[in-house]
């Protein structure tokens, strides 16, 4: 019996890129800079399990410099490596179809980073078509920094919250209640329509709870996104009779082209319970996709330092539950889709290798090469299913 499984650590970067410079992130290093932070408090991190899988080894082959408080060693348990991404940009689409076989050979549409951000004739016929009475917002922002910023006054004049980020992104935040929820996702709907001739990857509802200033997104977000242009890992397993689940994000980032079953969850820990009980049921030939979106969403992106270590820390305790459900012939691999290092200015995300550790009862111990593309991620579970090969990437074990 064959299975596999993709833990993807949304934006878990290993050291920046060769190609960096085009990006401005010469110099990040979401790990180790984490680390460095860690050491500097008198803490310095402990994830033995994460590193027993080669971790720490991997950061070290990316970046060229041990993470403060690891070394080197041996006996590891996994093959571990890290990956360079082939698609231009750093944004999650491509990042997640390039894991899956289909890098993005083409540019994705931006907002730019003046405020408004949005161009006023989409502005106004998306006022036109929905009725609202304006907007708020219409900039770059992090999402909990602008619901906050103006929930009060959304509440109050029922204008919805536009913003963006470094993604190729439109993102409407509106309260569940006070706006509704199915308004919210009809606003959007409009929206995809309304922002394709500006190439844009997703539309994304933002809905949140909560009262006078603080205020907190919901696990009931939609991303309204383009589908992939070609088959992914995910078509080939379902069409060759395997199931696929995904789980968090991952139907809405490839547009549900591909999926099983989709299973939500409000945050990292939901969603490794979901895992855990998803792992006793799928069968042969199945491919589970998880996304730990807190990484980004919560820490990354709010650089906060503090919080991602804390949430590495929880999920590396957590790891050891998963192991233990594995069986005969199951391939697990450990990734991410770009980097946020939460010590970088700004908020968005950084040109980072990302690790590639995968691990299971068969799978040898060794170090892998650098990869020149995500693709060899998804190739190398392809074979591991036996499934069709995909158009890129070649399997590393």
């Amino acid at each position: 019996m064959s299975r596999a499984f993709i833990l993807l650590f949304d934006s878990f970067g290993l050291g920046a890129t060769p190609d960096a410079v085009t990006y401005g992130d010469v110099g990040a290093n979401t790990f180790g800079h984490i680390a460095e932070w860690a050491a500097s408090e008198g803490k310095p991190m402990s994830l033995p399990n994460l590193e027993r899988l080669g971790l720490a080894a991997a950061a070290h082959k990316a970046s060229g410099e041990w993470a403060a408080g690891f070394s080197l060693r041996d006996g590891f348990a996994g093959a571990w490596g890290a990956a360079r991404e082939r698609s231009t940009g750093k944004d999650t689409q491509s990042g997640h179809w390039e894991i899956a076989g289909v890098p993005v050979e083409f540019d994705w549409g931006y907002f730019p980073r003046t405020v408004p951000s949005f161009p006023k004739e989409l502005t106004d016929k998306l006022q036109e078509l929905t009725g609202v009475p304006g907007f708020l917002g219409n900039c770059h922002a992090s999402g909990t920094d602008i619901i906050n910023k103006h929930g009060d006054e959304h509440v109050a004049t029922g204008k919805p919250i536009l913003y963006t980020s470094s993604d190729s992104v439109f993102q409407i935040a509106a309260h569940e209640q006070h706006f509704g929820l199915e308004k919210l996702y009809a606003m959007c709907e409009a929206a995809y329509e309304l922002v394709k001739p500006y190439n844009i990857g997703r539309v994304i509802a933002r809905p949140f709870l909560g009262a006078n200033g603080d205020y907190r997104r919901t696990s009931n977000r939609h991303d309204y996104a383009v589908p992939p242009p070609s088959k992914t890992l995910l078509d080939h397993v379902k069409e060759e009779g395997g199931e696929v689940v995904a789980l968090g994000k991952i139907s809405d980032i490839f547009a549900a082209q591909g999926v099983s079953r989709m299973v939500k969850g409000v945050d990292n820990m939901a969603l490794f319970d979901a895992l855990l009980k998803v792992t006793d049921e799928v069968g042969d030939k199945s491919l589970t996709f998880v996304n730990f979106v807190d990484f980004d969403m919560l820490f990354g992106h709010r650089r906060d330092i503090k919080g991602y270590s804390n949430a590495l820390h929880e999920l590396d305790a957590r790891l050891p539950e998963f192991i233990a459900k594995l069986k005969e012939g199951d391939m697990v691999v450990i990734t991410a889709d770009h980097g946020c290092d939460p010590s970088w200015p700004g908020s968005d995300h950084t040109r980072e290798h990302i690790p590639m550790i995968f691990f299971g009862p068969a799978v040898k111990a060794q170090e892998l090469p650098i990869s020149e593309t995500f693709s060899d991620i998804g190739a190398t579970l392809a074979k591991h299913l036996g499934v069709t090969p995909l158009s890129n990437g070649t399997s590393l074990l």
